[in-house]
């Protein structure tokens, strides 16, 4: 039987409370580095760690995802609010609801040729706009 001989992978922290933390970090879409500091752990031991325990990594990537699933449940279930809808809408159908002009050919207009009155025109529904 071979002796193992050297400094204790997690410098002789409780594996399941350094597994724990590492996990509540990374189900936040925290960083390895960010997990490993919480957890009070070298990089090098975590990666040491993760190479004999390989599914953990796909553990890992799974609690990364969290905050984007729990982004996107709190933006669905808040469309019942009409701004929150509108806001939606414009990010999803930019086509059909985006506010913003995007010039598509390569030609470039002239400002001083729209009129004042066209101008003023454009300076309110910029400041109504601004004003939602």
């Amino acid at each position: 039987m071979k002796n193992e001989v050297g400094r204790a992978l997690f410098d002789g922290k409780n594996e399941k409370g350094v597994i724990q933390k590492l996990e509540e970090v990374f189900a936040m879409g925290g960083t390895d580095i960010e997990a490993c500091f919480y957890a009070g752990i070298s990089k090098s031991a975590f990666y040491e760690w993760q190479k004999k325990n390989e599914w953990f990594l796909e553990r890992k990537e799974a609690l990364k995802v969290n905050p984007i699933l729990k982004a996107r449940r709190t933006i669905i279930e808040s469309l019942n609010n009409p701004v929150y809808a509108k806001w939606y809408l414009e990010r999803r159908l930019k086509e059909e609801f985006n506010m913003r002009f995007e010039c598509l050919s390569n030609q470039k207009v002239i400002i001083d040729e729209i009129s004042e009155e066209e101008r003023k025109k454009i300076d309110a529904m910029i400041l109504s706009l601004a004003n939602k």
